[in-house]
């Protein structure tokens, strides 16, 4: 680890870790976990909601501020916090793959939703917040109702309960581990672990974009973290965000 103290702020209920955090921006210090035992409205990507399967599952955002200016790389946390998952759900002896740009898969069903949101004030960087819910502990009927997503839970996966406490601390331990390092080098720095999780590249895909589809080859993900595609027309087209469907 970097040797810096994690600080930890535990709500019992909340809307979301993410909008505390938020509203709270200013009173939490850097490198702040807030979870949540209970998350009534939590968010994912692109303003959808975030289903709570109940206690025992993970609703935690971390708080960063790593600067006074907002940098590109910024972006790019969640696709590192999607390569630690992937590391920490390796050590429960499973095969997690990434689906661009944060989805992470266990035998194609998602397992986590990962949302960063930035706070400014004019041209000042308020800080970073990164968002996460993990499937930890769920019967298969609550995972089943999940609307739009074939969905699984940690404890589903390994067949046995899953500690909570145990597991936020490994993730967040792991997270911190090469922040510092991902911080000043970029996507280049995950670069490799993220492609070799990938269950992407080389097929046929979809993309929606916003009110649009994008559809091609899965050519690359360049050090940006991006995704290239190469389209009908012989075109490489360059995506930074999107959903593949």
């Amino acid at each position: 680890m970097s040797g810096l103290t994690i600080g930890k702020i535990i709500l019992e209920e909340v809307d979301s870790t993410n909008s505390y955090a938020k509203k709270n921006i200013g009173k939490i210090s850097d490198r702040t976990a807030v979870i949540a035992k209970c998350q009534t409205s939590g968010r994912g990507r692109l303003n959808r909601s975030w289903v709570d399967l109940g206690d025992g599952n993970l609703f935690l955002s971390i708080v960063l501020k790593p600067s006074n200016s907002y940098h590109d790389i910024y972006s790019n946390l969640t696709q590192y916090l999607s390569v630690v998952l992937c590391k920490v759900l390796e050590e429960y002896g499973l095969q997690p793959q990434i689906k661009w740009p944060n989805d992470v898969l266990i035998n194609n069903k998602k397992i986590a939703g990962i949302l960063a949101e930035t706070v400014m004030n004019a041209n000042c960087l308020k800080g970073v917040i990164l968002g996460i819910g993990v499937n930890l502990n769920s019967n298969q009927e609550d995972i089943n109702n999940i609307p739009n997503k074939i969905a699984t839970a940690l404890n589903i996966e390994i067949n046995k309960h899953v500690n909570i406490e145990e597991f936020t601390d490994k993730l967040l331990d792991k997270f911190f581990e090469n922040y510092d390092e991902f911080i000043n080098t970029g996507f280049s720095n995950i670069k490799d672990d993220y492609i070799k999780r990938n269950c992407f590249l080389n097929n046929e895909i979809k993309v929606q974009v916003f009110n649009r589809t994008e559809e091609g080859l899965a050519q690359e993900i360049n050090d940006n973290g991006e995704l290239i595609l190469r389209n009908k027309n012989n075109q490489n087209v360059t995506l930074m965000i999107g959903d593949i469907l």
